[in-house]
């Protein structure tokens, strides 16, 4: 397990981007197959504890970009399903768009001799 110097922190607003981006690679997941895909495709270095996952979970649904709905997981636990809605998607589209503008800017910025 990682120790705290190198765990990646969540930039403020990234949190949002990375959750749906993983519904919509993933379809509709509850939130410990959420938080375990943001650690699987980091190597590690994400590791979310559901205190920061969940509050995420239910700010999105209240703005209209996520839906949860009950259902039960393969081991037959009752959970909370969330999947993008259209609005979320548009959102998504928009976020995606805004970080890369801002990834290459700074990549810009890190490769200049200023």
């Amino acid at each position: 397990m990682a120790n705290k110097e190198t765990k990646a922190d969540v930039l403020q607003g990234t949190l949002d981007l990375m959750v749906m981006r993983t519904l919509e690679t993933l379809g509709p997941s509850h939130g410990y197959t959420i938080a375990s895909r943001l650690e699987q495709v980091s190597n590690g270095a994400l590791q979310l504890n559901m205190g920061t996952l969940y509050p995420a979970l239910m700010r999105l649904e209240q703005r209209g970009l996520l839906r949860g709905a009950w259902g039960t997981t393969d081991t037959n636990r009752r959970a909370r399903f969330y999947s993008l809605t259209p609005a979320g998607k548009r959102q998504l589209g928009k976020e995606k768009d805004a970080w890369e503008r801002m990834a290459s800017i700074i990549q810009t910025v890190l490769r200049s001799d200023a």
